[in-house]
């Protein structure tokens, strides 16, 4: 199953990917090793495509005292840090960098509501970079229920992503686990949160986006 935002990009490399393949078939002759090697190319990018777009199946255990991971990734990010754009205080962040090889759809970390959604044009600064949430393409998206308040998720561009997409709009109830958007080729998700919530992750851990559990509230 792939990601509705992938389509057009996947036909595209299919297309590439046949006329590379049947062009050198037909067009080298008795140069067997740049054939195979052209063939071969045109096959890696396609499976290099499709499984970047790769949209499988997650069945979320919805509960509204857990938070969520919103994505698959490595948990680079776990400090106190002032959040200046929405909250203007201090909150605990929670960074999850997203390799080209993860699943890179975006979905909500817990039900509740949209009460802010802002999109930002920007640089292109590798995801991992200290600046990258402040400067790099990004969108800003707050959600609040009864249990956990109001908490910010914001989708990071890197240096290959060139499109965030999100779906999140402002009074919209949303579900835990639900699409929530995408970003394209390498990315960065930052959540923060209140400073008493407390984590079930650790730094360096790897994470499942729509199942494992982040933070919980007794």
């Amino acid at each position: 199953m792939f990601h509705k935002e992938g389509y057009q990009i996947i036909m595209t490399s299919f297309v590439l990917a046949a006329i590379i393949a049947v062009g050198a078939e037909y067009k080298i002759e008795n140069q067997f090793i740049i054939k195979l090697g052209l063939q071969l190319f045109a096959l890696i990018q396609l499976i290099l495509v499709l499984q970047f777009f790769r949209n499988p199946k997650r069945v979320t255990p919805i509960n509204e005292n857990h938070l969520i991971a919103p994505v698959d990734g490595k948990v680079v990010i776990i400090q106190e840090v002032f959040e200046k754009e929405y909250f203007k205080d201090q909150r605990l962040q929670v960074s999850i960098f997203m390799s080209p090889i993860n699943v890179h759809v975006t979905r909500y970390p817990m039900s509740g509501k949209v009460t802010f959604s802002k999109y930002h044009p920007g640089k292109y600064l590798v995801a991992w970079h200290p600046k990258s949430s402040e400067l790099n393409e990004r969108t800003t998206i707050v959600l609040k229920n009864k249990t956990f308040g109001e908490i910010l998720y914001r989708q990071i561009a890197g240096a290959v992503a060139r499109r965030i997409v999100n779906y999140a709009e402002e009074g919209r109830e949303v579900v835990q686990g639900t699409d929530a958007g995408f970003i394209k080729f390498g990315s960065r998700v930052d959540l923060f949160l209140p400073l008493d919530t407390p984590l079930d992750i650790a730094l360096n851990d790897r994470v499942k986006g729509g199942v494992q559990t982040l933070a919980h509230k007794a």
